[in-house]
């Protein structure tokens, strides 16, 4: 096997962990920071997509409609927050029920919307870089740029900003943090925004790969939630391994077995390691 022939399966592997990673960060951070997986996550990531697919529709350049996704999205479950979700904080199952119940108001929305029908989106940054012999797509070299960016920035804002404090400060102690004056309720909302903004900053960047239809996150909530648990609920660098270690299974199984047999396999094989290190990957390392 040559150079030529390991480094598209190579790339291939490192994109599919980069879309992995920006879809599972949001779920990720509302998991680790509030307790409570949210169910609608999937529909988040539906609603960044369909945002970049109607202002393909106005005419605007599709890039417009990526920026403009994760500020839509995060207005959006703003106000689901503030409305409906804030109102079970105190019982994580039932929050845990309203946002699916959320979700699947929002998919069969969206669905009702586009007719059922599959569209595409053409990705601001069309054909291959090329090294040597290797083509490499430059649209999925931006989104592995991104989630490069997108991480640093994410860690950044949690572990070294005000607000990130504010944020690791409720969640470890609310009472406390409540006697020390820190807004708890808005820091939730808060939250619950920023998470939800990844979803859809997600959502956008990937349409031009996958097709949109109302289904579009349904695939990744599932892995979504399994990256979650394989990595460790309770922290952020869990949730970035966790999603690594799906997304690079997901792409690299299927070029040695049949897809349907790899994404069963992989499940088998992250059902297990929950199973037997159910506090994730991140403690192996912390040992």
């Amino acid at each position: 096997m040559t150079a030529a022939d390991v480094a598209p399966f190579l790339f291939d592997v490192v994109g599919s962990m980069a879309i992995f990673v920006l879809a599972v960060l949001g779920l990720g951070v509302i998991a680790s920071m509030m307790g409570i997986f949210n169910f609608a996550h999937g529909e988040f990531l539906l609603l960044g997509a369909y945002t970049v697919y109607l202002a393909h529709e106005a005419g605007l350049p599709t890039w417009v409609g990526m920026i403009a996704a994760p500020f839509v999205v995060a207005l959006i479950a703003l106000g689901l927050e503030r409305t409906i979700i804030r109102r079970f904080y105190a019982t994580p199952v039932a929050a845990m029920i309203s946002t699916f119940a959320i979700g699947l108001v929002l998919r069969e929305s969206v669905r009702l919307l586009l007719g059922g029908q599959f569209y595409s989106v053409e990705a601001p940054l069309i054909g291959a870089f090329f090294i040597g012999d290797v083509a490499l797509s430059k649209w999925r070299v931006v989104i592995i740029l991104m989630t490069v960016i997108v991480l640093a920035a994410s860690y950044l804002f949690l572990s070294r900003s005000t607000l990130g404090l504010y944020v690791r400060a409720s969640l470890e102690n609310p009472g406390l943090a409540r006697a020390s004056a820190i807004p708890t309720s808005r820091v939730y909302a808060g939250t619950f925004a920023f998470g939800a903004a990844l979803a859809g900053l997600a959502g956008g960047l990937m349409v031009p790969i996958y097709s949109l239809n109302a289904d579009i996150g349904v695939p990744f909530l599932i892995k979504s939630f399994l990256a979650v648990m394989v990595g460790g609920v309770g922290s952020f660098e869990g949730s970035v391994l966790g999603a690594s270690f799906i997304g690079a299974g997901a792409a690299g199984l299927p070029w040695a077995i049949k897809p349907v047999v790899a994404d069963v396999l992989l499940f088998l094989v992250a059902i297990l390691f929950v199973k037997y290190r159910p506090t994730g990957l991140l403690s192996l390392w912390r040992k």
